[in-house]
């Protein structure tokens, strides 16, 4: 079969198209012939090389993928030959065919086309992060970082699918604050000064959960935003930076800082995921959130689509069809 391998860590052009044996599924595992797989920053961190997440070279990126089951595990029960599944991948995705562990392979209802669920990992920790992390109520103010991106985009139309009052995302390119107002934000700002302005739109009270991706001074200044009793969700570092706070504010004012991440959901408790998994595709059959594609490769074209997402001019999605 055809697969992208990450030969050495890198830049983009390190990310090699070749023929790869065909894997075999484990006694867990289930066999499925790709139809897309979508990017996340995460494959991204993984090509460059140092990420918690990556592999030592050579490797298959990708964290998820759509398809159809080509061949079942000898211990395989509850899905059959020929069905049309959403995976978390046991090795990457960005391939022809991809494996992946039975529990973490989730059957695509029938009016559900492809690229409606392709960004699982979006889509699960997007509703995640509001959720069990950030324990979400109805009517309370959400902040969403990078959200014209992957899971920011979905997590705008989460916060008010889920009941929250006034969401407000941020953006790194002002182009990108149409298409997020379109998603269901109230609010879109820019990263300069977003504090002063969430306290000004907030009548100096803060927002109740901020969904932070890029950490570094963007937490920093965040906690500055951040309501009494409120939540701060941190499920990235796409800046590159950690941030940093005072622990002093968490116990005078009843806030909290929390992490959240998907793959370690995935590695430790992976049955926990299927709840969410259907919440998500409920939501997306009722119409009240879609995924937002911002652009489509071929497989063969993973180094162009890891340098549009790098070039941080994308929106949404970015998916390879094999």
């Amino acid at each position: 079969m055809k697969a992208i391998v990450v030969e050495q860590n890198g830049p983009p052009e390190n990310l090699r198209y070749r023929e790869v044996p065909d894997p075999r599924p484990k006694a867990d595992e289930v066999l499925v012939r790709t139809t897309l797989t979508s990017l996340n920053y995460a494959d991204v961190q993984a090509r460059r090389g140092g990420y918690e997440a990556g592999s030592p070279p050579p490797f298959i990126p990708g964290l998820d993928a759509v398809g159809v089951v080509e061949a079942l595990g000898a211990d395989v029960t509850g899905l059959k030959l020929g069905q049309r599944v959403a995976v978390f991948t046991s090795g990457g995705s960005y391939a022809e065919k991809v494996l992946a562990k039975a529990v973490l392979a989730y059957p695509v209802p029938a009016e559900l086309p492809d690229e409606a669920v392709s960004g699982l990992t979006a889509m699960v920790t997007a509703y995640n992060t509001l959720t069990w992390a950030g324990r979400l109520q109805k009517n309370e103010t959400v902040l969403v970082h990078a959200a014209a991106g992957g899971v920011g985009s979905l997590a705008v139309q989460m916060a008010k699918a889920l009941g929250a009052g006034l969401v407000i995302g941020t953006v790194g390119d002002t182009a990108k604050a149409a298409a997020v107002r379109r998603l269901g934000a109230d609010e879109v700002l820019g990263y300069a000064d977003f504090a002063e302005q969430v306290l000004k739109l907030t009548k100096q009270q803060g927002v109740d959960v901020i969904l932070d991706s890029v950490a570094g001074e963007v937490f920093n200044r965040g906690m500055q935003c951040l309501a009494p009793f409120g939540r701060m969700v941190v499920y990235g570092h796409a800046s590159g930076q950690a941030g940093s706070f005072e622990t002093r504010p968490l116990h005078r004012q009843s806030k909290a800082v929390i992490g959240y991440s998907s793959g370690h959901y995935r590695r430790s408790r992976p049955a926990l995921l299927r709840p969410t998994v259907e919440a998500v595709f409920a939501l997306l059959q009722a119409g009240r959130v879609r995924l937002l594609v911002g652009a489509r490769y071929r497989l063969e074209q993973a180094a162009e689509a890891h340098a549009l997402m790098e070039s941080r001019q994308s929106t949404g999605k970015i998916l390879l069809y094999p």
